[in-house]
């Protein structure tokens, strides 16, 4: 004998209930029941995803299709190259040099002649008086006499390289392939004899300070001074001689990169304008080659 079906309808009404009562709103599914859920009936609105805007589709058009300007290098950009920026950086130091030159002169041309520019009232500042007044005038006026070609030479010498230095500045406003050879090489003779002259002239410069300073003016004005109580007028190696040779190494070395720099700009230079005449000459070939194969 075959028995009837049980109906599960007891089970569903227990079950649903149950859930009824434990607040569960979801749908059920029958387990005899073939067809599936949709999946938008299964996700609750908890589960599903927001959907926000697109920002793509919200912009406007008009930012789509500006154009975009070609920058073009200025006259600056190339002035401040690597062997610009060396340039630039020796014309500051040659200044400093210079400054501190005409510094030197006058820290060490003495009380008498700084009184006599103006500096302060000689009557009441200074300990020296009668003989010893005329004395220090005269030792003042011999020692700024035998320092006067140090200065003179280093004024003309730092103005000099200072004013070439920036005029190739200027002259390198182009791209280097556009410049002159001449121009190029001649930048480069300059910044090795500025590296090698400023060498040259810082050693000149303090083995002439130190043989004024060795003299016997020095030495009488160092005694007459000391007696008076001003001991820093010695005939040691003052601190602005030494800064002109500080500046004056640092200049040395300033050219020396800059030498080294331009030395690469030629190579580049040469490189790209060979690679430049080489597909000159291979463009041309082409069209004749296929006229050839033509006929």
């Amino acid at each position: 004998m075959s028995h009837p079906p049980r109906s599960n309808r007891g089970h569903r009404e227990r079950n649903g209930d149950h859930r009824e009562r434990n607040g569960d709103h979801r749908h059920y599914r029958d387990p005899h029941d073939d067809r599936r859920p949709s999946p938008d009936t299964d996700r609750s609105p908890s589960s599903r995803p927001p959907s926000y805007p697109r920002e793509a589709d919200s912009a406007p058009t008009h930012v789509r299709d500006v154009p975009r300007v070609k920058q073009q290098d200025s006259k600056c950009t190339h002035m401040c190259s690597r062997r610009g920026i060396m340039l630039i950086c020796a014309v500051l130091t040659n200044a400093l040099v210079l400054i501190c030159v005409v510094a030197a002169q006058m820290v060490s041309s003495g009380m008498t002649s700084a009184a006599n520019m103006g500096g302060f009232n000689i009557n009441s500042n200074f300990n020296l008086q009668g003989t010893e007044l005329q004395k220090a005038r005269e030792l003042d006026m011999q020692y700024s006499q035998m320092r006067a070609p140090g200065i003179y030479g280093g004024i003309a010498f730092s103005l000099t390289f200072g004013v070439l230095s920036l005029l190739f500045v200027v002259s390198g406003n182009k791209p280097a392939h556009l410049m002159s050879r001449k121009l190029l090489v001649g930048a480069l003779v300059f910044q090795a004899v500025g590296a090698a002259g400023y060498v040259v002239a810082v050693g000149l410069y303090l083995h002439f300070i130190i043989g004024v300073n060795a003299t016997d003016i020095c030495q009488q004005r160092e005694r007459l001074y000391a007696r008076s109580g001003y001991t820093w007028m010695n005939c040691d190696v003052g601190g602005a001689d030494a800064a002109v040779a500080l500046f004056g190494l640092i200049t040395a070395i300033l050219y020396t990169a800059g030498a080294v720099l331009t030395v690469n700009t030629i190579r580049g230079v040469r490189r790209y304008l060979q690679e430049r005449k080489r597909r000159e000459a291979e463009r041309p070939r082409g069209p004749l080659r296929a006229a050839t194969s033509a006929v």
